[in-house]
């Protein structure tokens, strides 16, 4: 195997991502990383634990959208020890009269967010740039792929997955790299595809050719756009890394296990339904744990009488009702005769006695009042976004009152 040189200056960036749209009223109040995943974690625990276990301390974390819901989170990289007097974690938030008018203010798109560190990476001078988004449930050693970047003189190279075509469509398509290779082509979102080998946001930078082609693709797309601010460059698979795999140095890295981008209700709901039925493997590797701030109190209980199948309690969560093939975070009450089934409850949800709650995600601190029915059973087995039922933080739903599958409520709703 390939090893790293000594000396290596590597440098990761996390882009924690803007508004989180495509999550809907889960997103309203919380930056998208934040969002609870397994009871227990957030999904910005799956890039930071990846790099901690990788050894890779310089670690920057780029964060627009409701940032203040993640900091208490991060807590300076502690949790991952990440934290340290030279070096190691640094948080990244948008500046108003840090620059010109596309040099300051929220980013356009990944590329154009990187577009707007240069001078900041320029300045640490690193060998290697690694950028990861915070929307995806994964694990990887990042060693032997930083390793293998830089025997290859790669100026890029994409950690592939394999996925569905349907899905891929949602994706950067790779073409030419199926087991490994070199990248011949690019396809960003096309409306159909006949591969399913995709980008998984995990990507690895020779950062001086990077930083010339984000400057040349300025310059070019930026004339002529409607706003001053944006500089054209949008996302990476936009203009970037198809201007990199003409330049001919862009190669594959698969991963290998569990990879899956969560960032939208469909994908979200169904990792749960993975990690509940064994396919998801990335809690499973000792030298390299997944971590996070630690949540105190006590285990989940479950009281005389409840139903528990195929499901994950959280910390200091009560059940006496039933739940099966669910997932429930802190602080949980499933009261007795409630039901829960398929669905993935936040901290501190409470169920009354008598209601259902059937395909939904409930955000932190709703309320789900006696005799009221949340959402249904899906026709078949395969889930999509409109079967699903998003309930926003702090929502009541009245006694006996009824949300049909594919309602969104927003936080603090009452129904």
């Amino acid at each position: 195997m390939t090893s790293i040189p000594t000396g290596l200056r590597t440098l990761a960036i996390v882009q924690a991502g803007g508004q989180g749209s495509r999550m809907e009223v889960l997103t309203r109040e919380r930056a998208k990383p934040a969002l609870p995943f397994a009871g227990v974690h957030a999904l910005i625990d799956f890039p930071l634990s990846a790099l901690a276990g990788s050894g890779i301390a310089d670690v920057w974390v780029a964060v627009q959208y409701q940032s203040s819901s993640l900091d208490e989170y991060l807590s300076g990289g502690r949790p991952w020890d990440l934290d340290r007097s030279r070096g190691g974690f640094r948080r990244i938030t948008p500046e108003e009269g840090s620059g010109t008018a596309h040099e300051d203010g929220f980013s356009f798109g990944n590329a154009d967010g990187l577009f707007r560190m240069r001078e900041a990476i320029r300045m640490f001078a690193p060998d290697v740039l690694l950028v990861l988004s915070a929307d995806h449930v994964f694990s990887l050693d990042l060693e032997p792929v930083v390793a293998e970047h830089l025997s290859r003189g790669a100026e890029c190279t994409l950690v592939t997955a394999e996925v569905g075509r349907q899905e891929a469509r949602h994706k950067m398509v790779v073409h030419g790299a199926v087991g490994g290779g070199r990248v011949s082509a690019v396809e960003y979102k096309p409306d159909s595809t006949s591969v399913g080998t995709v980008a998984t946001e995990i990507f690895l930078y020779q950062p001086e050719v990077l930083l010339t082609e984000l400057e040349r693709l300025r310059a070019l797309r930026h004339t002529g756009a409607e706003d001053p601010a944006d500089t054209g460059l949008g996302d990476f698979g936009e203009h970037l890394v198809p201007a990199l795999v003409d330049r001919g140095k862009v190669y594959a890295h698969p991963i290998e296990g569990y990879w899956k981008d969560v960032g939208r209700p469909q994908a979200y709901l169904q990792a749960h339904r993975d990690l509940l039925s064994g396919k998801i493997d990335v809690f499973d590797h000792a030298e390299r744990p997944v971590l996070g701030p630690a949540i105190p109190g006590v285990p989940g209980w479950i009281g005389e009488g409840a139903v528990v199948e195929d499901a994950m309690i959280g910390p200091r969560s009560r059940v006496r009702g039933t739940v099966v093939r669910s997932v429930l975070g802190d602080g949980v009450e499933v009261q007795a005769g409630a039901v829960v089934e398929d669905s993935v409850l936040l901290d501190g949800v409470v169920v009354e006695a008598g209601a259902q709650v059937r395909t939904a995600v409930l955000d932190s601190g709703a309320r789900v009042l006696r005799e009221a029915r949340v959402g249904a059973r899906p026709s078949g087995t395969r889930l999509s976004d409109d079967a699903i039922v998003l309930v926003g933080k702090d929502s009541r739903i009245g006694r006996g009152a009824v949300v049909e599958p594919g309602a969104r409520l927003e936080p603090g709703t009452t129904v």
